[in-house]
């Protein structure tokens, strides 16, 4: 979307002005990636989840479109089809966005910024938090709450336990998807039942199978059956829970792992005390979660170094913003006393440029700016408050 348009669509330049000039001054260049966008990209990151807020529609090839509901993804593609591809680079954006949306007009402006290629990550991190303090205050927003989190800690964690990889992405889903993961915790380490299931054949077969395993005799019993899917669910989606219920059924999370996993969990606030916690947890527990940990010292470290107060910054273990694909590094920007729905949130998310196409691993970071949300507040715009420090 061009500027004029933005102002257009916002009825105000001055905020438009003010950030778009900040993330240049940063060295971000501006992309304008096209509207329509194939939805597998989508679906595939974000989950069949997604499709009802999709507005899709098919070319003449059969090919599966639908109008962009983000920029982030769009603006990855077009970074992985250019020439500057698998080295550092940073773009800025500002532009429209469809979702459906009940109560809410389907079409909405996102802008953000998207960070490829910095082998630097702490330091990328900490880049991305302040540009995005300083987008709040191109909306005259100054002080805000700061949330932030880690998934590669908890990632990190439930590798060090060496728990079924079953459990293992179980846990990762609940924590990803915020479900009730203590309530899950819970129904884990209870006993299993002794009634019998109509499967009882096929979960004995699994029986300390991996996934692969796991996939491949799903595969040739639905073969045998002239059947691709049951019930709407996929092959690997049946052979997922195939395997989940073979392994509860040989066994329970152990208590002890229970004990660490929450007491991880419980760690928060001060994100220099939520080093000491960690370190002392992994001390206590024979753990190895030093490279996890270093990560986010250095990561606050960073932050301090830009002038950001780490004191007044809320970090906890266990946050997580609702998304599979992030790795790392998670944060949101709230209004003070009204921070049920985020005005800025972003992240890492390095295993998605291998996801798009990409024949090696990227490093990525970035932030969206929700311009809906900053917009009805009522502060008078600060275009002079932004500047290039952030660069």
């Amino acid at each position: 979307m061009t500027l004029t348009a933005a102002r257009g669509a916002a009825g105000s330049a001055a905020w438009a002005d003010a950030l778009l000039l900040s993330f240049a001054q940063a060295g971000y260049v501006q992309a304008e990636p096209a509207i329509l966008q194939p939805a597998e990209p989508f679906l595939d990151l974000s989950g069949e989840d997604i499709r009802k807020s999709l507005y899709l529609t098919t070319d003449p090839s059969g090919e599966e479109l639908c109008l962009r509901p983000d920029l982030a993804i769009p603006v990855a593609r077009d970074y992985l089809a250019s020439s500057r591809a698998g080295q550092p680079a940073g773009f800025s954006y500002l532009g429209p966005v469809f979702r459906y949306r009940a109560d809410r007009s389907g079409e909405f402006l996102q802008a953000g910024i998207e960070s490829f290629g910095r082998q630097d990550r702490a330091a990328a991190d900490a880049e991305m938090l302040a540009l995005a303090l300083e987008a709040t205050a191109a909306f005259g927003l100054t002080d805000v709450e700061i949330r932030t989190g880690d998934v590669a800690l908890f990632i990190a964690l439930i590798d060090a336990l060496g728990l079924y990889p079953v459990w293992r992405r179980r846990l990762m889903k609940d924590f990803n998807r915020k479900i009730s993961l203590e309530q899950d915790l819970e129904r884990l380490t209870l006993a299993t039942s002794a009634s019998r299931n109509e499967y009882e054949g096929v979960l004995a077969a699994l029986a300390g199978s991996d996934r692969k395993a796991a996939l491949a005799l799903v595969t040739d019993l639905m073969s045998i059956a002239g059947t691709t899917n049951v019930g709407g669910r996929t092959v690997s989606e049946i052979a997922d829970r195939f395997l989940e219920q073979s392994t509860l059924k040989g066994g329970t999370l152990p208590r002890d792992a229970l004990g660490l996993i929450k007491r991880f969990l419980a760690i928060g606030g001060d994100p220099d005390d939520s080093v000491a916690q960690l370190r002392a947890l992994a001390d206590d527990a024979k753990l190895d979660l030093t490279e996890a940990i270093d990560q986010l010292e250095s990561r606050i470290g960073f932050m301090a170094a830009r002038g950001i107060d780490t004191g007044a910054t809320r970090f906890s273990t266990s946050f997580g913003r609702g998304i599979d694909y992030y790795t790392g590094f998670e944060f949101e920007l709230h209004r003070k006393g009204n921070g049920v729905e985020p005005l800025v949130a972003g992240g890492r998310y390095d295993g998605v440029m291998t996801q798009l196409g990409s024949e090696v691993p990227i490093p990525a970071v970035g932030f969206s700016v929700w311009i809906e949300a900053l917009t009805q507040i009522d502060h008078a715009p600060a275009a002079g408050s932004v500047n290039g420090s952030a660069s």
